[in-house]
């Protein structure tokens, strides 16, 4: 193996604790506006979320918060509350050994451009020799076309390549469809499919599979 790609959001870091602070915002704006009571508000929010999961928009803040005019921008809010990012413990570490064994690192996300700000912001972005997001092909996960796109940016054959993610379906089975070997970072201990080529619940782990894939 020559090159290993990453997912970012419940891979790399969370981005939970900040959705946790602002979305109460949202729905007291949203309540405004709309003359309705704040659980009507909520549900109405989290209803379109929920009907658009997986397409192209669902993939940005922004979009939902353009959808229904509210004075929110999702790069504000990384600004103002990077602490709210929590990069997982295993990362910097498996990262730091990546690039000492002499692997090209690099980022597939089907996130804006914004995804780029969460490495900088959380100190990630030292790491990855590329970062690719939706914005450079027009696409998302599971589309082959955004796997071939970042192995051509890298230099590598996808065949040369493992991607690391917590999806199933856009990380796991994107890549396997484009010809890389898939990993299932499973930190919640969900249900296996077992369509995955190795499912880890740890980046820690990655150190066994490379040492087997060389």
């Amino acid at each position: 193996m020559r090159a290993i790609f990453f997912d970012i959001d419940e891979t790399l870091l969370s981005e939970r604790p900040l959705i946790m602070l602002f979305l109460p915002q949202v729905y007291t704006e949203l309540s405004k506006r709309l003359g309705i009571p704040k659980d009507s508000a909520r549900l109405k929010f989290l209803k379109e979320l929920m009907e658009r999961r997986n397409t192209y928009e669902w993939h940005d803040w922004n979009f939902f918060f353009e959808l229904f005019g509210i004075d929110i921008r999702y790069e504000n809010l990384l600004k103002a509350y990077p602490h709210k990012l929590h990069v997982f413990p295993d990362v910097k570490p498996t990262l730091k050994w990546l690039k000492e064994e002499g692997y090209k690192l690099g980022i597939i996300t089907s996130g804006p451009e914004y995804q780029r700000l969460k490495l900088r912001l959380t100190k990630l972005d030292k790491y990855f020799d590329i970062i690719v997001t939706r914005e450079d092909v027009k696409t998302v996960k599971p589309d082959p076309l955004i796997f071939l796109y970042a192995c051509q940016r890298i230099g590598v054959e996808p065949q040369e390549t493992v991607m690391i993610g917590d999806n199933l379906q856009q990380d796991v089975l994107g890549a396997k469809n484009s010809g890389m070997i898939g990993v299932w970072i499973n930190r919640n201990g969900d249900e296996d499919y077992h369509f995955a080529d190795y499912e880890i619940k740890t980046l820690y782990e990655l150190r066994k599979i490379l040492g087997g894939a060389k």
